[in-house]
């Protein structure tokens, strides 16, 4: 499973992470370098198991943990409506 953002919802890097923009709701999300590191996995077509490798690999936090968090935060994009199943076309774009 790989999700995409929401038409209408766009990246941008900062220097703490990521923020999301969402242009239809005018609201943003700012994420922390942890977060940024699992969306960036997920946008660039990873999985949740790609994202929790990515985790582990870059800070010091057990494979248990770092998946229990990327699914805490895949649950939390899908409730906020920011991302939705990649169904394998792209068609939305991540600003620079």
């Amino acid at each position: 499973m790989t999700l995409k953002l929401r038409e209408g919802v766009f990246t941008t890097e900062t220097e703490y992470g990521i923020a999301l923009l969402d242009e239809d709701h005018d609201q943003y999300w700012t994420l922390n370098p942890t977060a940024a590191v699992v969306v960036r996995t997920l946008l660039d077509g990873g999985g949740a198991a790609e994202a929790v490798r990515a985790l582990t690999a870059e800070y010091a936090v057990d494979a248990d943990s770092a998946d229990q968090d990327v699914r805490e935060l895949i649950g939390e994009l899908r409730s906020a409506g920011l991302v939705e199943e990649d169904t394998g076309r792209r068609t939305q774009g991540r600003r620079p």
